[in-house]
């Protein structure tokens, strides 16, 4: 091989690392486990199996088992009866006469990140203690993949479900595309420190979540669609073609929650169940935005489907943004900020004044 093209082979991917190491795209970091990884664009890949991880929580005849992974080795202990609850009621669809609502989507294990939205934007105070009054606060789904601290932040918000009950509050955890993934056990986005915890524990990962698990019977009880006010909120979106269905909030809720356990087979075999997990579905749709190939849904047939959903604006996440964003004529708004980047984020403010968007720093912009 001539001297030249050796070198231009050795060169030019230090060159192109360069690149994209001072546009952003490549960043070699510790996550908060010890575990030494490498964040290519949207991707994360880890570097070494050192690392801490759980605890995961399982109901094993009525006992609770608690397994955590520390330094790289599996730690085992039994909780006393009584410190989880083993069930939980599904979550209503419908909320009316809430003075503020914030929403964010799209966390991907970035814990960092929320936790300095959320204390920046005054839904919770420096102790991470729920502090927005009788707010509702939306997660629009896929808090799963991706990142590194997934299960930080579902314990977190966990935690902040009760807080905000307690104050006269409330959060709503909607899933996701990527919940309804990890569940079926399509783990082709999750964080490789993940694949180390499956391989520990002895079990699938999406086993940590099943039903006979703490944040597994959680998560069955969650929605993936509700409307508080006289406004929608959903992971992906609404198209017309899935209203054409004649489905309320309430039936795509218990449709989604009886989806969680079924295998991929029973799902394409079953038309509803199929509609549910197309890319028309509440949970993958993008016909809100523009595209390189399409352009987006026109703002008459976004009113169509405001008609038939009986309501005033949409909120989506999903398909990612730089900022928060208002579409169309302030009929869609667009919450997913690219937090999934672990550098910076938005969160949505609804309330009685208009609509707002919440910076990484806590400014507030009306939209």
């Amino acid at each position: 091989m001539p001297k030249k093209i050796k070198y231009y082979i050795i060169i030019l991917p230090l060159v192109l690392i360069a690149c994209l190491y001072f546009l952003g795209q490549i960043e070699f970091r510790d996550n908060k486990y010890g575990l030494s990884e490498i964040r290519l664009f949207d991707l994360s890949f880890g570097l070494t199996k050192t690392f801490d991880d759980g605890p995961y929580i399982f109901i094993e005849q009525n006992e609770l088992v608690e397994k955590s992974i520390v330094a790289g080795k599996v730690i085992v202990r039994s909780l006393p009866k009584g410190t989880f609850p083993v069930s939980y009621a599904d979550e209503k669809n419908i909320f009316t006469n809430i003075p503020e609502i914030a929403a964010i989507s799209d966390i991907h294990g970035q814990y960092g990140i929320l936790i300095n939205i959320l204390k920046k934007n005054n839904i919770i105070d420096d102790n991470l203690n729920w502090s927005f009054g009788d707010g509702h606060f939306v997660i629009a789904g896929d808090i799963f993949d991706r990142g590194a601290e997934v299960l930080d932040v579902l314990w977190f918000i966990y935690n902040l479900e009760k807080q905000a009950e307690d104050s006269g509050g409330k959060v709503h955890y909607l899933l996701g595309n990527h919940e309804y993934m990890v569940l079926h056990g399509n783990l082709k986005w999750l964080n490789g420190i993940y694949h180390h915890t499956a391989k520990l524990l002895e079990v699938e990962y999406q086993s940590l979540f099943n039903e006979h698990t703490i944040l597994g019977a959680w998560l069955r009880a969650k929605s993936t669609i509700i409307k508080i006010n006289d406004v929608v909120y959903v992971h992906g979106g609404i198209s017309k073609e899935f209203l054409s269905h004649n489905y309320d909030l309430e039936t795509i809720n218990d449709m989604y929650r009886k989806s969680i356990d079924l295998t991929a087979q029973e799902i394409e075999n079953s038309r509803e169940y199929s509609l549910l997990h197309s890319k028309l579905s509440p949970i993958w749709y993008r016909g809100y935005f523009k595209t390189f190939l399409l352009d987006a849904i026109s703002s008459k047939d976004v009113n169509e489907v405001l008609t038939l959903l009986k309501v005033n604006k949409i909120v989506v996440g999903h398909t990612s943004g730089k900022e928060v964003t208002r579409l169309t004529n302030g009929e869609v708004y667009a919450i997913d900020s690219s937090i999934k980047k672990g550098i910076t984020g938005d969160i949505l403010f609804i309330n009685e004044s208009g609509v707002y968007r919440g910076s990484y720093t806590g400014e507030r912009t009306k939209l």
